[in-house]
């Protein structure tokens, strides 16, 4: 029992920063090698299998964090401070990145740049959850919105809502996993067992095999777009009356390689546990390092695809562990996690400093270089 706060503080389970290391790093993979599909079958086989799933898992990870009670004060400030503040901060940002190299002159914080849409996403999910939870069964009505959505041509990419409903049910999948303790009875953050690592490995060989196989296929349909879960059917090309029905074989599909990719991670402390616990970092500023090699064509590579392809993912990882690391936290840390207490009619529960939880719910090591008593702090 501590002195400070007068209970037990709960362990710190590695496997869930793993996987939050892991996703980030495989989003950083999937931007850094999105130019190099067009001239590479290999490329576009590892980004198909990314896009499966990869944002699917971020979401689940997300949900399972999230509480689905009415929000207190505290909560609705760290929705301003953590996820309004932090998108408008890099939206202005990316405003004036686009207006000085391509030219662009406009200004339309509704229209989400690039990555900042799942900031927006976050958000969303936090105002709908607490709504979908007195439902029953609001994992089922969560499908139905994500399927539905898509014969609608007026969602679209204002404010993220097709991409966000689109991902709806992985979200809610993951707050149902914490609600119904499956973690707990599967014990799924203990070590698995040889067979169900081997049924993962299965799992993840049979699809990786599809694609392969079927690699021409899934390029002249645009397969990937179905991935972005951002338009609607009839701008896929596909307005069939069972269009609804390939997005729902995705959803299980995704579940399903979620799934085995949680299998597969480690669930000891390792190397990348402590970055896992700074992915909105990763996330927010990866986009600049690669635009600039995007726009410049270096991303692109005609006569050696598959060894920038290799390159690439390399360089991914070593991006996710810069950009998480403690220089970078510090000199981002005003634009990434901005805390003014000005804003606030009340801030005498708004510390400023690092937050102790991300808004996909990753919380942090208290900062030892902070004196300010627990009651004082509101970021927790």
């Amino acid at each position: 029992m501590t002195a400070a706060t007068g209970s037990i503080p709960k362990p710190r389970v590695p496997f869930w920063d793993n996987a939050r290391f892991a996703c980030i790093v495989l989003v950083v993979m999937g931007h850094g090698i999105q130019r190099i599909t067009y001239d590479s079958d290999a490329a576009l086989t590892v980004y198909l299998l990314i896009y499966t799933f990869h944002m699917p898992a971020f979401a689940i990870v997300s949900g399972y964090f999230t509480k689905s009670g009415p929000p207190n004060v505290r909560q609705m400030k760290r929705v301003i401070t953590d996820i309004l503040l932090p998108y408008l901060i890099m939206e202005t940002i990316w405003t004036l990145v686009q207006f000085l190299v391509e030219g662009k002159r406009e200004l339309n914080p509704t229209q989400p740049s690039w990555t900042l849409w799942f900031l927006l996403a976050l958000g969303i999910f936090r105002l709908v959850l607490p709504y979908l939870a007195l439902l029953r069964w609001p994992l089922a009505w969560a499908l139905v919105i994500s399927v539905g959505v898509g014969y609608l041509d007026n969602v679209d990419s204002t404010f993220s809502l097709a991409r966000t409903l689109g991902i709806l049910p992985f979200f809610v999948l993951g707050w149902q996993l914490h609600k119904w303790k499956l973690v707990d009875r599967w014990r799924v953050v203990d070590r698995q067992a040889w067979t169900i690592r081997a049924a993962a490995i299965v799992v993840v060989a049979i699809w990786l095999a599809v694609l392969i196989t079927f690699i021409d296929l899934w390029r002249r349909i645009d397969l990937r777009y179905w991935f972005f879960y951002d338009d609607s059917y009839a701008g896929l090309g596909e307005d069939q009356w069972f269009a609804g029905g390939v997005r729902l074989a995705l959803i299980v599909l995704a579940v399903l390689m979620s799934a085995a990719f949680f299998v597969l991670l480690p669930r000891r402390e390792t190397w990348m546990t402590q970055f896992g616990r700074y992915t909105m970092y990763v996330y927010l500023l990866h986009s600049f390092v690669l635009y600039p090699l995007r726009e410049s064509g270096v991303l692109r590579h005609e006569t050696l695809p598959d060894v920038w392809l290799v390159a690439m993912l390399i360089f991914a990882v070593v991006i996710s562990v810069v950009l998480a690391s403690a220089p970078v936290r510090r000199v981002f840390r005003p634009l990434i996690e901005p805390k003014p207490r000005w804003i606030f009619a009340d801030h005498r529960d708004a510390a400023p400093g690092p937050s102790r939880r991300d808004p996909t719910g990753a919380e942090r090591d208290r900062d030892p270089q902070r004196s300010d008593p627990p009651a004082s702090r509101g970021n927790d």
